[in-house]
């Protein structure tokens, strides 16, 4: 198993879920860590939870929508990642096309989509400089078959699945890997955010079976990334055991 002891990671929507849990693992595993999202209040009160770790743990309030305030931080690391996550993400309704909301499209677009491509954008060519790492990309089961009503949030996880094949392709020959992590249902929240902050609406989505857990999504990633290097997982699909006999995304 490769020893990641020291290095640094760098992840985006760590305020809470997938990401927040992701900051855990690592911290408890002594790697340095890079934390960013909108709520940098929360981001203050993970800090100081993981600090009894003995790691660096810097914080940023960004949003990945924003092309220039992307930049402008990672231009002004003094260190590149080891890991980079690709993380942030939101669903944001959920209508027929013909009834779309377009605020809810261009969320949608302009974070799962643009806002994974502005942080690549700037990170990959520090990685290459370095000619090592490992980029994971959050995608879902939403990137693999579409559900009603699911539309335009389909269309940005089919999206990440692609850009993460093209990555594997443009990185290849160098000694980056690159890795998508596609869950089914999780318990996050996703579906409080879908539903505009509805927690009734949200809490429904699980009803009847035991959805993912946050940190049984991170403690994937976790394992993914301290394979010997001349391991390359490109993908890997998690669900719920129940889900595939429920319709659940």
């Amino acid at each position: 198993m490769f020893d990641l002891k020291g290095k640094t990671a760098f992840i985006t929507g760590a305020s809470s879920g997938i990401g927040k849990e992701c900051a855990k693992i690592y911290a408890k595993n002594g790697v340095n860590l890079i934390l960013t999202a909108r709520r940098f209040e929360k981001l203050e009160e993970l800090k100081k939870e993981l600090e009894i770790f003995n790691v660096t743990v810097d914080i940023y309030e960004l949003d990945v929508k924003e092309r220039d305030s992307v930049n402008k931080l990672i231009e002004s690391l003094n260190k590149t990642p080891f890991i980079l996550i690709n993380n942030a993400g939101l669903a944001s309704g959920l209508n027929k096309i013909q009834d779309g909301d377009f605020e809810d499209w261009d969320a949608m677009i302009d974070t799962n989509l643009k806002g994974l491509l502005n942080v690549s954008r700037f990170m990959i060519p520090k990685m290459i400089k370095e000619n090592k790492g490992h980029i994971i990309n959050i995608g879902s089961i939403a990137g693999h078959q579409v559900y009603q009503n699911g539309n335009v949030y389909n269309a940005t996880k089919f999206a990440v699945n692609a850009l993460n094949q093209a990555m594997n392709l443009d990185l290849n020959g160098t000694n980056i890997r690159v890795t998508s992590i596609d869950p089914g249902a999780v318990e996050t929240e996703f579906s409080i955010v879908r539903f505009h902050g509805d927690v009734n609406k949200a809490n429904n989505v699980y009803k009847g079976f035991t959805p993912l857990k946050p940190e049984d999504i991170a403690n994937i990633i976790y394992f993914v990334t301290t394979l010997d290097e001349h391991i390359n997982i490109q993908n890997i699909l998690v669900t719920p055991t129940a889900q595939d006999r429920k319709s659940v995304v």
